[in-house]
């Protein structure tokens, strides 16, 4: 389960990444709200409301206008108001340094089964492109792309592990729903025809021998 920590300070966010991890999460930390609202598409947000460049609250309310992913907020500001202000900005859990790491890794996991399948059916927006899962629509830079039925699947799977390589069978086995290992020229086929529509070849990079990343 990928997570992104959003927290400035190293004291706290190099042994929080570390327990994280050594529970088994994909963890990326981003120290500043900028980071926070640039980084590739994650399930769940941990969320610091001190940040140095804006206020958390702006961030989450940031992130809650261009997708669903639930947020916990993790914060030493434990006012009443505080949480109110948190939850109604969209925050899925609120919880108040400092905590213990089972604390918060039983949070993060109840959040994830309430929100199960949220993500799922919401939009992906990398960079100025903008995936709707629900409506099976894709936008770039506001104008929509006609796309087949393999490709906005295959361009939805991409975006949703945006910066990160997605292996070969991996893409046979969720888009076409083959677990067969031969050719994968079909693969190659769909993603030149993406490449076109898309105005520019380098929005899907392909690793050699492993699979393909669409960059962030």
């Amino acid at each position: 389960m990928p997570l992104l920590v959003v927290e400035d300070e190293d004291p706290i966010a190099e042994p929080l990444v570390d327990g994280l991890r050594r529970e088994g999460f994909v963890v990326t930390r981003a120290a500043t709200g900028a980071e926070a609202l640039e980084a590739a598409h994650v399930d769940l947000v941990l969320l610091d409301l001190r940040l140095p460049d804006m206020d958390g609250f702006d961030v989450c309310r940031e992130l809650r206008a261009r997708s669903d992913v639930p947020i916990i907020m993790v914060t030493a500001r434990g006012e009443e108001i505080d949480r109110v202000v948190g939850l109604e900005l969209g925050a899925d859990d609120y919880v108040v340094k400092p905590f213990g790491l089972r604390e918060l890794v039983a949070r993060i996991r109840a959040v994830a089964r309430r929100t199960d399948g949220r993500t799922a059916r919401g939009e992906l927006s990398v960079g100025a492109l903008v995936i709707d899962r629900r409506a099976r629509r894709v936008s770039l830079e506001g104008v929509e792309l006609a796309l087949t039925v393999k490709e906005f699947d295959l361009l939805a799977l991409l975006a949703a592990e945006a910066g990160a390589v997605v292996e070969r069978e991996r893409l046979l086995r969720e888009v076409w729903q083959t677990t067969w290992y031969g050719s994968s020229k079909t693969i190659d086929v769909h993603v030149a025809s993406l490449r076109r529509k898309l105005g520019d070849p380098g929005w899907i990079e392909t690793v050699r021998g492993i699979g393909l990343r669409l960059r962030t």
